[in-house]
């Protein structure tokens, strides 16, 4: 059995449902802390453009996550738990009008989950 490298919590799964009901299939970026901080990013499905310096560290709930790779070598020693709060963040995010935001809580991975890790997604670009 193979370890998720992200998950969400029930909070967070309802709103990706409520945001695809709004705006079809969905992706995530994860910001690497530049104009937005560093957080979960969520847009329409292709909206951004991932390339050869992103990875993807596999999918919620059908939507895949990705995250610069540069960025991934800080984090591949923990899980992401991707949640949701009340309050505007300052993103271009989808969630960003309802009110609320996502947010990244992580744990680090025992040896054992570390040798069991889903395999990175392959990024392939248009």
């Amino acid at each position: 059995m193979s370890i998720p490298r992200v998950i969400a919590t029930a909070s967070a799964l309802a709103l990706i449902e409520r945001l695809k009901g709004l705006h079809g299939p969905l992706m995530f970026h994860q910001s690497g802390g530049c104009c937005d901080g560093s957080q979960p990013m969520c847009f329409t499905k292709g909206e951004f453009k991932v390339g050869g310096s992103d990875v993807c560290l596999g999918e919620i709930d059908g939507c895949k996550f990705y995250m610069a790779a540069d960025q991934f070598e800080y984090w591949k020693h923990t899980q992401l738990i991707l949640n949701v709060t009340p309050g505007r963040g300052s993103s271009f995010s989808l969630e960003i009008p309802l009110g609320v935001r996502f947010y990244i809580e992580s744990r680090l991975f025992t040896d054992e989950e570390f040798r069991q890790l889903e395999e990175l997604v392959p990024v392939v670009t248009d």
